[in-house]
């Protein structure tokens, strides 16, 4: 099994869009996307989804006003303000519950009830060039890694039944718990970055946390050509540091008019120096 994921240090980069050409130039594919807290390469697939499934994130607390007495003590409790008094009702913000349980136990009569908090969702579908896992999670949750995870092993098992043995995997940004969760247990990374301090400085931070999982990295530049001066400085680092700089692409609108028409650039304008670049930057990876 060939796991392959596309990191960056932040959003905007353009790792969706490196994934989403991955993702149409190769054939019998499983793509996982990973960036659960703001998946979008679905977007760009448009895969048929064959199952959706619930995932539960924890609990909420949910009052039953047939019993509460509207004591206050709740609201006198939650640390986190999820409970105030309104039009002279105890009420509970679903978006800032913790779920910590507190009230619950606290409550003398007994009316607070923690309930699944079931809004996310996850989803398999087959797109044009194969298969596709994705995931939801809803506004206000947490557990983003253990979705993360949910998605990964979604991926592997239709790897197994398919016999298809390629997954990308488009994560997360940054260098959270979902990021961890997107690079255990790959075989390769790409970091794509961006030609400024701030994306350079990033880079240097997702390159860091990816050593510890003794996976193979490569970095991209997209847009290098907006500040050649900082591109070259990346590049100068990565030789230093024995870091693969597999690819450097040049600035092109068109890959925002390709996403608006559901497509990768790859597909979109194959003849673009982007496309071209992009393919290098596959067959580098693939040793196709």
């Amino acid at each position: 099994m060939n796991e392959i994921v596309i990191l960056s240090g932040k959003g905007g980069t353009g790792k969706t869009s490196l994934s989403a050409a991955f993702a149409t130039i190769r054939n019998n594919c499983i793509v996982a996307d990973c960036d659960v807290d703001g998946a979008d390469l679905h977007l760009i697939l448009q895969p048929e989804n064959y199952s959706i499934e619930k995932f539960i994130t924890g609990h909420k607390a949910n009052i039953n006003y047939d019993t509460c007495i509207n004591c206050g003590l709740c609201i006198d409790y939650c640390r986190f303000d999820a409970i105030s008094l309104k039009n002279g009702q105890v009420t509970i913000s679903e978006i800032s519950c913790d779920g910590c349980k507190l009230c619950s136990r606290i409550c003398p009569s007994k009316s607070i009830q923690m309930i699944p908090s079931d809004k996310s969702r996850w989803f398999a579908g087959n797109y044009r060039n194969g298969r596709m896992i994705h995931a939801r999670l809803y506004p206000g949750e947490e557990n983003s890694g253990k979705l993360v995870n949910v998605v990964r092993e979604n991926a592997r098992k239709i790897s197994q039944e398919t016999g298809w043995e390629t997954i990308i995997i488009d994560g997360p940004p940054g260098t959270g718990c979902a990021v961890i969760s997107s690079v255990t247990g790959t075989n390769k990374a790409i970091i794509v970055t961006e030609p400024t301090n701030s994306g350079f400085h990033d880079m240097k931070r997702i390159l860091e946390l990816v050593s510890n999982f003794k996976v193979q990295s490569f970095v991209v530049i997209n847009k290098f050509d907006l500040n050649e001066c900082i591109s070259n400085k990346i590049e100068n680092w990565c030789v230093e540091m024995n870091i693969p700089v597999i690819g450097k692409i040049a600035f092109d609108a068109q890959i925002v008019t390709a996403m608006i028409n559901c497509q990768s650039i790859v597909e979109w304008k194959p003849e673009s120096e982007a496309s071209k670049e992009i393919i290098s930057i596959y067959k580098t990876i693939f040793n196709d």
